[in-house]
């Protein structure tokens, strides 16, 4: 049986017995989950962490060592960054539109007097963007601060490229390293089906039957807009920019997306993304190692859906209407939020804080959807990382198609 259909069946098994043990018995299922659940599940996630901070620097080294000039990284990071930019933008106007049509949040009563929440700060955009160069690259490396890492590694890559047959034997060690972490990977993801059975009993027994009623239409409405923008973003552009067949591209990152719906997270999900998209995909990996460890870091389109459709809820819920300005608003702090919160924990609800600071909706809203956002996190996680290979494929089709006009004029 191949690895993805094992875990694809541990994610049904996991949400089957997750769901039948909250209804049977909660005091059981948090015995389960107290002694096996979790168990799997930080086993699992502790492992693929271990693994994501070398991932990152041997990667994007090699791939900008591969790359070698600098006006081709300054290419591949103008394609990468516009079609982030673009399709997170059209992420949130989906988010919106569908909140509008369907209007979950005038559909049912919803307690707000109890409703709390402690928004963390996010730092100012201008913070991020001006702190991403390291003053220390090991404490960047062990604070697990990707954008930093990214950043250095480079610029040990430039360096590399430029020397050349000078740092022959530095690039060898990292090439070597490279290969390393990657037969890591192969062996942490055999653990993958129990890890991700344990992750997704967990997240569905902990929620519940009660919530996911009471929460459901804007559930549905969230999860529509994920399946939209999957089907028609991502498939029209790998048609149509890629000239690829997008049923063999979901097809061929099925496995990553399984893994990225269990964990919730980009990063820890990346090494497994990046092998998928290299292997399945057929991405080369210089340009796999420098587009998915940055989409993974600063591209959420899933997460600005989430944004589009909360936003929208929780003004219908405390009867605020919303001015045309306020809407444009809405999108652009998402947009700009996608990239200024990076790197920063429960990064969702801080980017969420700051969209709905931005049009003075009552941040204590985040409070009514927090009980389902863990099942809604592993659906957008699983879209954030596919728009981020969508990108490695169609930026790898363009440098392809150009190479060949370029020999073919020579």
């Amino acid at each position: 049986m191949k690895l993805s259909t094992k875990i694809i069946i541990a994610l049904l098994l996991g949400a089957v017995v997750g769901l039948v043990l909250n209804i049977a018995s909660p005091d059981v299922f948090e015995k389960v989950n107290t002694f096996l659940f979790t168990p799997l599940g930080k086993i699992f996630l502790g492992l693929i962490n271990m693994l994501v901070v070398p991932i990152v620097f041997f990667s994007i080294t090699l791939g900008t060592a591969g790359l070698g000039d600098p006006k081709k990284l300054g290419r591949i990071g103008a394609k990468t960054i516009s079609y982030f930019l673009v399709t997170t933008t059209v992420a949130i106007v989906i988010g919106l539109v569908l909140a509008f049509a369907l209007q979950p949040g005038n559909v049912g009563e919803f307690d707000k007097t109890g409703a709390t929440f402690d928004a963390k700060e996010a730092p100012p955009i201008s913070e991020t963007l001006l702190n991403i160069i390291p003053t220390n690259p090991i404490r960047a490396m062990v604070e697990g601060n990707m954008l930093q890492i990214i950043v250095f590694s480079i610029f040990v890559g430039l360096g590399l490229a430029i020397l050349n047959n000078k740092t022959k034997a530095v690039y060898n060690v990292i090439e070597q390293g490279n290969e390393l972490m990657m037969y890591l990977v192969n062996l942490v993801m055999k653990f993958a089906p129990y890890g991700t059975f344990g992750l997704i009993a967990t997240a569905v027994g902990s929620q519940g039957i009660d919530a996911i009623k009471a929460m459901g239409l804007y559930m549905i409405v969230v999860l529509a807009g994920l399946l939209i923008h999957t089907a028609l973003t991502y498939g029209s552009t790998i048609m149509l920019l890629a000239k690829r067949s997008p049923i063999e591209f979901f097809k061929g990152f099925a496995p990553a997306m399984a893994v990225a719906f269990s964990t919730s997270s980009s990063n820890a999900t990346l090494p497994v993304s990046m092998s998928t998209a290299q292997k399945n995909l057929r991405v080369p990996e210089s340009i796999s190692s420098f587009v998915q460890p940055l989409g993974a870091t600063i591209n959420m389109d899933g997460t600005a859906i989430m944004q589009g459709v909360a936003t929208i809820f929780i003004a219908q819920v405390y009867d605020i209407n919303l001015s045309f300005i306020q809407i444009i608003t809405v999108v652009l702090t998402a947009v700009l939020a996608s990239i200024g919160t990076a790197g920063v924990p429960g990064v969702g609800l801080i980017m969420l804080a700051m969209v709905l600071n931005s049009v003075n909706l009552p941040v204590e809203g985040i409070a009514l959807i927090i009980g389902i956002d863990r099942l809604l996190d592993m659906t957008r996680t699983a879209v954030n990382i596919t728009g981020d290979a969508a990108c490695a494929v169609i930026v790898a089709e363009s440098e392809k198609k150009r190479a060949e006009k370029l020999s073919s004029a020579s």
